[in-house]
């Protein structure tokens, strides 16, 4: 396969930007390869500036759950275009955008929209902090929570310690309050409430796992979860930057059954557009500017083409109501394929993980 054109792209790219990219991950650096740099998409598909074809298993780690190009998700943006590309004020689809999210996630009953699931996922801990005025926050090791300082923690951690950033440039007393459980371990979070109690502000949590690898909760965690923050009165955040609108239209919240007391939604939301939100119970999100005490603000939030995207393919998902069952069916139909392989696979839904054999 010839990607002479990535290739040399690649190399003026490192010219300019750090390693090349603009994330880390697209440096393929892990995989031994270059990036390709992709040129159009369609549908399924996605071609590469040398005309090499694709069938795109990622849809941008999620955005494009109706795939690529969608004609009313960009017959949405264009309109949205001709009235102006930001208006640093109100407008009307901010409503509309809101009342379908409530709709599905019943938990945010008040929410508010900015820019990338990073920002979603650090305003829901600040709006925690705030309203609890506790300072201390429990996370788990191998999930991520976007690139904001406290949450940006070295996985391999010892519980019951101070934790150590995962990234030069993040002051250690940044990370001081963030204390790290391990998923699926509810002894390693008893024994943080005990170490720590009444100082506990929230426990943000990935509900299924899905940076790490697919890890799918196992029963009865989440509900523990939900149990323990009520009885110390902390509050319970669940990140469903990627789960949300992905495992159900209701997220994993409405899969496994247990209410949050905030949420952080990214991704599909946007459709495909740069939009996160996050909410939760009322009286928690009234603690926000101008009402309260807690401040964030953002000139892109709520972005008219972005929520215009948002708004269109949230739409497009109501309008399908088989669209989650044909979903997890192709993802059932490429598990059993790579188990025929003889990987090992993990799947939640449309999510999923293969693991490969390490042979020496």
């Amino acid at each position: 396969m010839n990607t002479s054109k990535s290739r040399k792209l690649y190399e003026k790219a490192q010219k300019f930007m750090p390693g090349g990219v603009n994330s880390p991950v697209r440096a393929c650096y892990s995989v031994g390869k270059s990036p390709l740099f992709i040129d159009r998409t369609s549908g399924d598909k996605i071609y590469d500036v040398d005309g090499n074809e694709y069938i795109d298993y990622v849809c941008s780690w999620g955005p494009n759950i109706l795939g690529h190009n969608r004609p009313e998700v960009i017959e949405a943006v264009i309109r949205s275009c001709e009235k102006g590309l930001t208006f640093g004020t109100c407008h009307e689809n901010e409503i509309i955008l809101a009342e379908i999210i409530q709709k599905h996630m019943p938990s945010m009953e008040l929410l508010r929209f900015v820019n990338s699931g990073t920002e979603a996922v650090m305003s829901a801990v600040r709006v925690a902090r705030g309203y609890t005025h506790r300072d201390k926050i429990i996370k788990f090791e191998g999930c991520y929570h976007g690139h904001s300082d406290g949450l940006l923690v070295k996985s391999g951690s010892g519980l019951l310690t101070n934790s150590i950033p995962d990234s030069a440039g993040v002051p250690k007393g940044y990370t001081d309050n963030t204390l790290l459980a391990k998923y699926n371990d509810e002894s390693s979070v008893k024994k943080l409430f005990d170490k720590y109690s009444g100082d506990i502000a929230c426990v943000i949590v990935e509900p299924c796992a899905a940076n790490m690898g697919v890890v799918p909760p196992k029963a009865g965690f989440l509900k523990f979860l939900r149990e323990i923050t009520n009885k110390n009165n902390a509050l319970l955040i669940f990140d469903e930057v990627i789960t949300g609108f992905r495992l159900s239209i209701g997220g994993a919240q409405k899969l496994y059954g247990v209410t949050p007391d905030l949420t952080a939604l990214g991704k599909i939301v946007g459709g495909g557009m740069p939009l996160a939100v996050y909410g939760g119970k009322r009286d928690i999100m009234q603690c926000l500017a101008p009402l309260g005490f807690v401040y964030q603000a953002g000139t892109l939030s709520g972005n008219p083409i972005a929520v215009s995207a948002g708004l269109a393919t949230l739409k497009a998902i109501e309008s399908e109501p088989d669209l989650y069952k044909k979903l997890d069916k192709k993802a059932e139909n490429i598990e059993n394929a790579m188990k025929c392989a003889g990987l090992k696979v993990n799947r939640a839904g449309s999510l999923i993980t293969a693991f490969f054999p390490i042979r020496r």
